[in-house]
Protein backbone atom coordinates (compact mmCIF):
# COMPACT_ATOMS: atom_id res chain seq x y z
CA UNK A 1 0.00 0.00 0.00
CA UNK A 2 1.47 3.69 -1.00
CA UNK A 3 1.79 5.95 1.31
CA UNK A 4 -0.62 8.13 0.16
CA UNK A 5 -3.08 5.50 0.47
CA UNK A 6 -2.39 4.76 4.37
CA UNK A 7 -2.70 8.26 4.55
CA UNK A 8 -6.05 8.32 2.80
CA UNK A 9 -7.37 5.37 4.78
CA UNK A 10 -6.44 7.10 8.69
CA UNK A 11 -8.30 10.25 7.25
CA UNK A 12 -11.23 8.25 6.05
CA UNK A 13 -11.76 6.89 9.68
CA UNK A 14 -11.79 9.87 11.01
CA UNK A 15 -13.89 11.89 8.60
CA UNK A 16 -16.06 8.47 8.71
CA UNK A 17 -17.43 8.66 12.55
CA UNK A 18 -19.04 12.20 12.49
CA UNK A 19 -20.84 10.49 9.20
CA UNK A 20 -21.93 7.70 11.17
CA UNK A 21 -23.42 9.51 14.03
CA UNK A 22 -25.56 11.87 11.50
CA UNK A 23 -26.41 9.03 9.77
CA UNK A 24 -27.21 6.69 12.39
CA UNK A 25 -29.51 9.61 14.20
CA UNK A 26 -31.30 10.48 10.49
CA UNK A 27 -32.75 7.06 10.81
CA UNK A 28 -33.88 6.70 14.19
CA UNK A 29 -37.26 8.79 13.66
CA UNK A 30 -38.47 5.03 13.32
CA UNK A 31 -37.62 2.61 16.47
CA UNK A 32 -34.87 0.35 15.18
CA UNK A 33 -32.41 -2.51 16.64
CA UNK A 34 -28.83 -2.45 15.75
CA UNK A 35 -28.35 -4.96 13.33
CA UNK A 36 -31.15 -3.48 11.80
CA UNK A 37 -30.12 -0.04 11.49
CA UNK A 38 -26.64 -1.80 10.18
CA UNK A 39 -28.70 -3.00 7.19
CA UNK A 40 -30.59 0.24 6.45
CA UNK A 41 -27.49 2.33 6.96
CA UNK A 42 -25.51 0.38 4.38
CA UNK A 43 -28.42 0.76 2.02
CA UNK A 44 -28.01 3.81 1.99
CA UNK A 45 -24.68 3.77 1.49
CA UNK A 46 -22.87 4.08 4.93
CA UNK A 47 -21.01 1.15 5.52
CA UNK A 48 -20.61 0.59 9.71
CA UNK A 49 -19.72 -2.94 11.31
CA UNK A 50 -22.01 -3.43 14.63
CA UNK A 51 -18.87 -3.37 16.52
CA UNK A 52 -18.68 0.41 15.75
CA UNK A 53 -22.44 1.20 16.11
CA UNK A 54 -23.53 -0.33 19.43
CA UNK A 55 -20.93 1.65 21.73
CA UNK A 56 -22.44 4.63 19.13
CA UNK A 57 -25.90 4.25 19.83
CA UNK A 58 -25.08 3.28 23.83
CA UNK A 59 -23.24 6.80 23.95
CA UNK A 60 -26.33 8.66 22.02
CA UNK A 61 -28.83 7.09 24.65
CA UNK A 62 -26.47 8.34 27.78
CA UNK A 63 -26.12 11.66 25.82
CA UNK A 64 -30.01 11.57 26.31
CA UNK A 65 -30.32 11.66 22.39
CA UNK A 66 -31.95 8.15 21.99
CA UNK A 67 -34.29 6.43 23.90
CA UNK A 68 -34.20 2.61 23.84
CA UNK A 69 -36.74 -0.48 24.71
CA UNK A 70 -36.07 -3.89 24.98
CA UNK A 71 -38.47 -5.95 22.91
CA UNK A 72 -38.87 -9.59 24.30
CA UNK A 73 -41.67 -10.65 22.32
CA UNK A 74 -39.33 -12.29 19.87
CA UNK A 75 -37.59 -15.55 20.21
CA UNK A 76 -34.77 -13.17 20.87
CA UNK A 77 -34.76 -9.88 22.91
CA UNK A 78 -33.85 -6.76 20.91
CA UNK A 79 -33.08 -3.58 22.07
CA UNK A 80 -34.63 -0.60 19.99
CA UNK A 81 -33.46 2.70 19.64
CA UNK A 82 -35.56 5.74 18.81
CA UNK A 83 -34.58 9.58 18.73
CA UNK A 84 -35.92 10.98 22.07
CA UNK A 85 -37.10 14.70 21.93
CA UNK A 86 -33.83 16.51 22.41
CA UNK A 87 -32.41 13.54 19.99
CA UNK A 88 -34.58 15.69 17.25
CA UNK A 89 -33.79 18.78 18.16
CA UNK A 90 -29.62 17.85 18.07
CA UNK A 91 -30.76 16.39 14.69
CA UNK A 92 -31.89 19.56 13.51
CA UNK A 93 -29.22 21.39 14.57
CA UNK A 94 -26.54 19.22 13.34
CA UNK A 95 -28.12 19.10 10.08
CA UNK A 96 -27.66 22.70 9.40
CA UNK A 97 -24.03 22.66 10.59
CA UNK A 98 -24.01 19.53 8.31
CA UNK A 99 -25.11 21.37 4.98
CA UNK A 100 -23.04 24.69 5.73
CA UNK A 101 -20.46 22.83 6.15
CA UNK A 102 -20.66 20.74 3.12
CA UNK A 103 -21.30 24.23 1.54
CA UNK A 104 -17.84 25.62 2.51
CA UNK A 105 -16.33 22.56 1.38
CA UNK A 106 -17.52 22.61 -1.81
CA UNK A 107 -16.65 26.16 -2.25
CA UNK A 108 -13.28 25.24 -1.16
CA UNK A 109 -12.91 22.23 -3.71
CA UNK A 110 -14.52 24.33 -6.48
CA UNK A 111 -11.92 27.53 -5.25
CA UNK A 112 -8.98 24.87 -5.37
CA UNK A 113 -10.21 23.62 -9.08
CA UNK A 114 -10.20 27.18 -10.71
CA UNK A 115 -6.61 27.86 -8.92
CA UNK A 116 -5.73 24.57 -11.25
CA UNK A 117 -7.11 25.87 -13.92
CA UNK A 118 -9.72 23.00 -13.70
CA UNK A 119 -13.61 24.46 -14.62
Amino acid sequence: MSEAHKHLDKLMQELRRGTITIGALSQLHQAQYGYSLVTTLKEKGISVVPGTLYPLLRRLEKQGLLESKWDTNETRPRKYYLLSELGKEVLDLLLVEWQNMVTSMEYLIKERGEENGDH
